[in-house]
């Protein structure tokens, strides 16, 4: 059956709440990008219960739900706790379906303040976007739900039957540590027909993207070691490996000469990809004029479909400290992107027998720190997914593209184990220059403005729908 149509009546009266509604998102944004809630327990936790509370009230203030509640979980395999988390339900009327809304209020650390054009937690419009850390990644995310419920509630009133369920996570940044258990402590509760994930990009600012493939990742910290204490360079230099000398061989086995991945069992996925000019890229990526790109294939094939290998982090003696010294050890911390349709586990496991093949001179090596994810495939066959597109065309007024996305999402494998007949739609509120995790991250108010008013057409036109026991076999209410 077809997607349920709206009146052209209808239509306008949603176009017309969202944007007498956007002022005050915006302002409420504004409030949410001022609470620095970050989860590394080096930075002020307390900010994160700030956040969930604000977070909290802005759910009950929709007057929508039947429940709001602040919670936590444990950390499997500690004795901790989770960050807080907020949970809103209302429970589905008259055979309607469920929908899940996922957000995170938590956000990366802003990095170094004078990278920053204006202060990171002050929410500072210019040039039609919103600038700080969190305005787009993801507390827009946050905002774009409760914006286009309360829009949803305004048309609707008391003819809103839609079941909804809003999970506003607070640790996705520091790796949703406690998700997992999380999903199971409130499984009921959050058990939907379909989930919203709002935490992507779009294909650029006036053209919406859903999200249907995500690339798997494999982190973790490599030790390499070959002296039991340093050594003086010029006594022994020549005849002795250093760490760093073996760190640099062994780093290199990773990488063909074009900067493709060399690692043996590490996977392709073969799937098309739209036109994507290196220009395109270089203009999205900062890539500077003298450097070119790496890989083979296409653009967004070596982004979306191939494994990708970075060096995020080492430990070494410093620029400043250095001395004439062979050193005895050297960490690094490797994050790896997998291609989806293969195990972050697989490729792990390829990863750490290549090194081990590769250790130059019998250099020690030693693993620690692992974090594996899942990439994921969306199934694009459910009666929620052509809703979705309907309602992104309507909402941006452009024809929705399919995404891959080169970056990691794993807990929605965790939503998939749970939930294993819920239809998942990532969708987001970024553009390409959004710069998420960067200085000068920003929200494009436009792209904003089109992804509210394309998630209140998703409620309204969801709550047009009756489920029967087959939810593919559904009729318009």
């Amino acid at each position: 059956m077809t997607s349920p149509d709206l009146s052209r009546d209808d239509d306008h009266a949603i176009r017309e709440a969202v944007a007498l509604g956007i002022p005050a998102a915006l302002s409420d944004l504004g409030g949410l990008v001022r609470i620095p809630g970050m989860a590394w327990p080096a930075f002020d936790q307390t900010q994160l219960e700030r956040s969930a509370d604000a977070v909290a009230a802005l759910a009950r203030d929709t007057g929508i739900f039947d429940e709001v509640r602040i919670l936590r979980a444990a950390i499997p395999g500690t004795d901790e706790q989770g960050q807080p988390a907020v949970l809103a339900t209302r429970a589905a009327r008259a055979g309607r379906p469920t929908i899940l809304l996922y957000a995170h209020h938590d956000v990366q650390p802003p990095g170094a303040d004078e990278l920053w054009e204006t202060p990171p937690f002050e929410p500072t419009v210019r040039a039609g976007r919103l600038y700080g850390r969190g305005a787009a990644d993801d507390k827009a995310g946050i905002m774009a739900h409760i914006a286009s419920i309360r829009a949803a509630a305004e048309v609707l009133g008391d003819d809103l039957d839609l079941g909804i369920a809003m999970f506003i996570e607070g640790e996705e940044e520091y790796g949703s540590r406690s998700f997992a258990q999380f999903l199971a402590d409130n499984k009921e509760a959050l058990r939907a027909d379909a989930i919203v994930v709002a935490d992507s990009g779009n294909w650029d600012s006036a053209t919406p993207g859903l999200t249907v493939s995500l690339r798997g990742n494999a982190r973790f910290t490599l030790r390499v070691r070959t002296l039991d204490h340093a050594s003086h360079s010029g006594m022994f230099g020549g005849a002795v490996p250093d760490a760093m000398m073996a760190t640099v061989k062994l780093l290199a086995t990773l990488w063909h000469d074009d900067g493709s991945v060399a690692v043996e069992g590490m996977t392709t996925r073969e799937a098309d990809t739209p036109e994507y000019t290196e220009q395109t890229l270089r203009d999205e990526a900062g890539l500077l004029p003298g450097t070119t790109p790496i890989g083979d294939g296409t653009i967004l094939s070596r982004i979306w479909n191939k494994p990708s290998i970075t060096v995020i982090g080492i430990d070494a003696t410093s620029v400043a400290a250095a001395s004439n010294t062979l050193l005895p050890e050297v960490s690094v911390v490797i994050s790896a992107r997998v291609a989806p349709g293969q195990s972050a586990e697989d490729a792990y496991r390829a990863l750490e027998a290549h090194l081990r093949a590769h250790a130059p001179y019998g250099a020690e090596l030693t693993f620690s720190d692992v974090d594996l994810g899942d990439g994921f495939l969306v199934d694009t066959s459910g009666w929620a997914v052509a809703l979705t597109r309907d309602a992104m065309r309507d909402g941006y007024g452009a024809a929705p593209i399919d995404l891959g996305v080169g970056g990691s999402i794993p807990f929605i494998a965790d939503l998939v184990r749970e939930f294993p007949d819920a239809q998942i739609l990532v969708t987001g509120v970024e553009d390409p220059h959004s710069r998420a995790h960067s200085p000068n991250e920003s929200l494009h108010l436009e792209t904003f403005r089109n992804a509210v008013v394309t998630e209140a057409l998703l409620l309204v036109r969801m709550n047009a729908i009756t489920l029967g026991n087959d939810p593919s076999a559904r009729t318009e209410g």
